[in-house]
């Protein structure tokens, strides 16, 4: 029988790589974007040509809007796990973050995410074992001035982790998330090479995480091999946070 995962953000350099991940390890995938629907068309075709056992489907879904969650749930059907690696960052002092800013932000990687959950729980019961992966932040545990905006809506989704896995783990839901340090995405281009060095002398491991680092994390709490993982948020940072 096939096994269904829905990645949130699939899109995203981040979520691209953990589609790739997944379907290597036998998941059929829907593919979930927002807006960049041809990066979405071409993870699509590069997934059905490398993997033509297993099914792949897009999924339209704008989560800074209130219905984002009940659009995405009305395309899912038959779902074993959830993985969360749609968001946006924003960078700006408190006193410059408007109203606007900060309902949107919650929208994307708060209240949809869980209202999204809640649509799907009964498809997710029908199973004997079965997952909700958030991708949080090292932000969501450490805060991050010039970020507080972010910092607290990553913190929210950690809450949530541990909250909600107690509430599912009587319906077999295993509920973790995994909290990135710094990865090399286009989000964090912004940086100039001076602030890319000062940053390295903090982490222990002296490099910077790549996509495929949390790829990987993500593939292994979806592999059957962590299922006695539950309400965990795991730092994936080089040692940056401990």
């Amino acid at each position: 029988m096939k096994k269904f995962v829905l990645v949130l953000g699939a899109s995203g350099e981040i979520g691209r790589a953990i589609c790739q991940s997944l379907a290597a390890d036998g998941w059929s995938i829907y593919v979930h974007y927002s807006n960049n629907e041809k990066a979405a068309q071409d993870l699509y075709a590069s997934l059905s040509k490398n993997f033509p056992a297993q099914e792949f489907m897009l999924v339209q879904g704008d989560f800074s809007k209130e219905t984002g969650a009940e659009s995405v749930a009305s395309q899912v059907f038959n779902v074993q796990a959830i993985v969360f690696s749609s968001g946006q960052a924003h960078y700006s002092l408190l006193e410059d973050t408007t109203v606007e800013d900060m309902d949107a932000l919650w929208r994307v990687h708060v209240q949809n995410p869980m209202r999204l959950t809640a649509l799907l729980s009964s498809k997710l019961r029908a199973h004997d074992v079965s997952y909700v992966l958030f991708i949080g932040s090292i932000w969501g545990e450490a805060g991050s001035a010039g970020e507080a905006l972010y910092a607290t809506v990553k913190g929210a989704q950690h809450a949530f982790v541990k909250s909600y896995a107690k509430e599912a783990a009587l319906s077999r839901i295993r509920v973790n998330a995994i909290a990135p340090g710094f990865i090399n995405t286009s989000m964090n281009s912004h940086l100039s090479k001076e602030e890319l060095n000062y940053i390295l002398e903090d982490i222990p491991l002296g490099t910077i995480g790549e996509t495929t680092d949390v790829a990987e994390m993500v593939r292994f709490y979806l592999s059957g091999k962590a299922d006695y993982v539950t309400g965990q948020i795991i730092r994936l940072n080089g040692g940056w946070y401990i």
